[in-house]
């Protein structure tokens, strides 16, 4: 089983960014990859919202593993997606 180096907050960002602005989805630019890199951070906070909405698994998902563990790994998604607090 692979497991990514970069959060899944930011996977998601970017596949947010890449379809808005990609040619390949429902954007205009034929090469995207460099506009996606600038514009990834913006969707941070739909990512997250959509971290939230998948804490709880469908019964299909509940079924295939625990969802326990997989509300645990979400929580842990999210956790991570929070920007640093800078005490002053």
């Amino acid at each position: 089983m692979d497991v990514a180096t970069t959060p899944i907050a930011e996977r998601i960002a970017r596949v947010l960014a890449g379809q808005r602005i990609s040619a390949n989805a429902k954007g205009d630019e034929e090469s995207a990859a460099d506009l996606v890199e600038r514009s990834w951070s913006h969707h941070l906070s739909d990512a997250v919202a959509i971290l939230h909405t998948l804490r709880a698994p469908d019964e299909a998902m509940a079924a295939a593993g625990d969802p326990a563990v997989w509300e645990r790994m979400v929580l842990a998604a999210i956790e991570e997606a929070r920007p640093e607090t800078v005490i002053l």
